[in-house]
């Protein structure tokens, strides 16, 4: 009885270690190497909480970190309903006397540190989990890649407002997928950006307004 009962633990354990097997989780202790980029909002961690903070004046800022090609991201977020956020994937970070990125709404360079790319959408107002062209392309990739219907009532309330929400992103080669607790909210292909890095988002915010913040905790990363 005692063996067997010994055996079922062991398998047990070797079930739970298999199963996080490949998992870094982010944030735990610190920030480590990420680094702030674009902007001035601040960045701390707290108790396996990683908070972004407003600063008025500062454009938008990202905690940055990779590169990485394809990987598997999760994550619990809670927002300030003033402010939209977003987790960037596949990002690229622009450098002086870089041209206009391929597709830029505007045809204009961007400044020296800014990220640019596809943005995972963290917000109040029905956008949580469909991807934007940061900087570059200035829409949805759900509108440039005719995939709106994965974008169904269900997938626009997904994001609970006021509470931990949790995502899940996976991108593997081409294809781009978003899950808001439990609901997919994106899924996509596009063949622009193989690799590039993930950025935490601050989003910049009007004058006189703020300070406003968003939070991550139970940050997870496995890459494919």
């Amino acid at each position: 009885m005692k063996k067997t009962i010994l055996f079922s633990l062991l398998a047990t354990f070797s079930l739970s270690v298999h199963a996080e097997d490949g998992w870094q989780h982010w944030f735990k202790d610190g920030l480590g190497d990420a680094q702030v980029v674009s902007g001035q909002a601040t960045y701390e961690v707290k108790d396996g909480i990683l908070t972004g903070t407003t600063v008025e004046g500062s454009g938008n800022t990202f905690l940055a970190k990779g590169p990485f090609k394809d990987f598997e991201l999760q994550f619990e977020v809670k927002v300030d309903d003033e402010l939209n956020s977003g987790v960037q994937v596949r990002s690229h970070l622009a450098k002086e006397g870089d041209p206009a990125p391929e597709g830029s709404k505007n045809g204009k360079p961007l400044p020296d540190g800014r990220l640019f790319g596809p943005q995972c959408e963290i917000a109040i107002n029905g956008t949580a989990g469909d991807f934007y062209d940061e900087a570059r392309r200035g829409t949805w990739w759900s509108i440039l890649t005719q995939t709106e219907a994965v974008r169904t009532d269900e997938a626009k309330a997904a994001f609970k407002k006021g509470e931990w929400n949790h995502y899940r992103i996976v991108v593997q080669g081409d294809h781009y997928q978003s899950f808001v607790n439990g609901v997919k909210t994106a899924d996509f292909t596009q063949p622009n950006d193989p690799e590039g890095y993930i950025g935490f988002q601050v989003h910049g915010i009007k004058k006189g307004t703020g300070p406003y913040k968003v939070q991550w905790k139970e940050v997870k990363f496995k890459t494919l």
